[in-house]
């Protein structure tokens, strides 16, 4: 079976219908996450997405902050959702697909904007969030599954536009590269968009406070697709859909699609 994953911060799913419609109308990935949906699982609007096929819905919510939800057309179970950290937050959900492939849709908290644990609580919550998922993955070894979201973090010197500038910024840190890096090996995860596309800049977020995001090109690789060894063999295709943050009314991300022959 050939599918196609994208994953995609929206920035409020209600809001934001008219583009994730765009995106399933004219790009029909199979599976897409959202993360940061801003709202309660029985607000979100299903009828268009259902009416473009996409019948399956699993999904956390919370009035207007964070939520993640899968959208497929594929018929998906449930498998469960974690609260990493005990944060209260809707940030997780598992789903698991015919053949057998677990999908985890992540968002992890951004973190504020001062890399200090000490003079900055969100901060400390997201390196926590981000052990709460390393130890989890070290004590549940994950096989055939993919791993997609808003991880909040750009790992490498060319997932920013300068490197130098962006290491005391939150998103960019060494502290933050350090603790993603243990969650991404306690899960022996392989990183799909950078083993299709392994060199050169690549960004999916640009910041709304740019006048031209585009000409700026100011961005940073927030969103990641990441499976497991067992499967990441399979996987192709990968890509950033970098028109989407022009669309009308965007999201600051650009979705991320990836396709597995499995």
């Amino acid at each position: 079976m050939t599918f196609s994953i994208a994953t995609w911060n929206i920035n409020s799913v209600r809001l934001r219908e008219p583009i994730v419609l765009k995106l399933l109308q004219d790009h029909a990935p199979d599976v897409l996450c959202l993360q940061e949906c801003k709202s309660p699982v029985e607000k979100i609007p299903t009828e268009g997405f259902a009416a473009l096929g996409y019948t399956h819905m699993l999904a956390r919510g919370q009035k207007g902050y964070n939520g993640v939800a899968i959208l497929s057309r594929l018929p998906i179970s449930e498998v469960g959702s974690e609260d990493f950290a005990d944060l209260g937050h809707a940030r997780h959900i598992a789903g698991q697909l015919e053949n057998g492939v677990t999908i985890h849709n992540f968002y992890v908290p951004a973190g504020g904007d001062v890399p200090d644990r000490d003079v900055n609580e969100k901060f400390g919550q997201k390196l926590d969030y981000l052990t709460g998922m390393r130890d989890w993955f070290h004590g549940d070894r994950p096989r055939k599954s993919i791993l997609v979201g808003d991880l909040n973090i750009a790992p490498r010197e060319d997932d920013v536009w300068n490197h130098k500038q962006l290491l005391k910024i939150v998103s960019h840190t060494p502290v933050e590269v350090e603790h993603l890096a243990e969650t991404q090996d306690a899960g022996g995860w392989i990183d799909i968009t950078r083993q299709d596309i392994p060199e050169g800049p690549l960004f999916s977020w640009w910041s709304y406070r740019a006048k031209d995001w585009s000409a700026a090109d100011k961005g940073r690789r927030l969103d990641h697709v990441w499976a497991t060894p067992d499967i990441s063999g399979a996987a192709h295709s990968s890509r950033v859909l970098r028109d989407a943050r022009g669309w009308d009314k965007p999201s600051d991300h650009a979705p991320v699609f990836a396709t597995f022959d499995l």
